[in-house]
């Protein structure tokens, strides 16, 4: 009896700490929206910045954050915090549309290298799910995969048997996909490759030295991609494709 007492004791103090925990999270929640409503946009950006430092993120909880931060004036967090729901729910409408808003207010107008179209539209249909829904989508055309091949094998019809072939064929080529989009969206998470520039003004450098060449000067909000790093120094590259390094504090990684 006495082992079980010990056993059966930890496992409900447990259960009632994630209880208490989801409770004070649901207050902070709660609190923050109706500061948000109440417009003290300082005391929300406080609660919903704890509750991402409580290890809670969601596509929601960056939106209401973003909202709270553009309200502020605070430009460069706001588009931040966008693109981070952007990751979690790529097909929002609202939050394209708020991040919309947030970007007709950067100062910088960049025109993007043009793309090719089948690139264009390869890329957009990776991001219109999270990694987590290709991943979903690829467990999905397995299994369809499994049904047109068990058709092929053991029905006699011939249509039916043609029906399953080709069935199959369709769906390895779409679990494939899946796989690489999955595989791409994991990847992009873990190693992050994209940031927004957060100083007023951030000076391009020519290399990663102080004394080096200003090439550009990069306002609050631009979004740049992320590649080598040296010391406090990253280099960027912007959607015109022009290079340089920043120092690090002048940038914050999306993810």
């Amino acid at each position: 009896m006495k082992k079980i007492i010990l056993i059966v004791f930890p496992l409900v103090a447990l259960c009632c700490g994630t209880v208490v925990a989801q409770a004070d999270a649901d207050k902070i929640w709660d609190d923050a929206n109706t500061a948000y409503i109440n417009a003290d946009y300082v005391a929300a950006i406080d609660g919903y910045e704890k509750l991402l430092d409580s290890g809670l993120e969601s596509d929601r909880l960056y939106l209401n954050l973003g909202n709270a931060y553009f309200k502020r004036g605070m430009n460069g967090k706001a588009i931040l915090n966008y693109n981070r729901a952007l990751k979690l729910a790529p097909s929002d409408d609202d939050i394209r549309y708020n991040l919309s808003i947030a970007n007709a207010y950067v100062q910088d107008k960049i025109d993007a290298v043009p793309v090719f179209f089948a690139k264009r539209w390869l890329i957009g249909l990776g991001n219109s799910l999270s990694s987590n829904a290709w991943a979903a989508l690829s467990l999905l055309f397995f299994a369809l995969t499994l049904v047109g091949l068990g058709a092929y094998l053991l029905l006699r019809r011939v249509a039916l048997q043609k029906a399953g072939f080709y069935g199959a064929l369709v769906s390895v080529a779409a679990f494939a996909l899946a796989v690489v989009y999955a595989a791409v969206g994991r990847s992009q998470r873990i190693h992050p490759a994209e940031a927004i520039v957060m100083s007023t003004a951030a000076p391009v450098k020519s290399s990663p030295d102080p004394q080096s060449k200003d090439i550009f000067v990069l306002h609050e909000g631009t979004k740049v991609a992320v590649g080598d790093s040296l010391g406090d120094w990253r280099e960027i590259r912007i959607a015109d494709g022009n290079k340089g390094w920043v120092q690090v504090s002048a940038i914050e990684m999306i993810d």
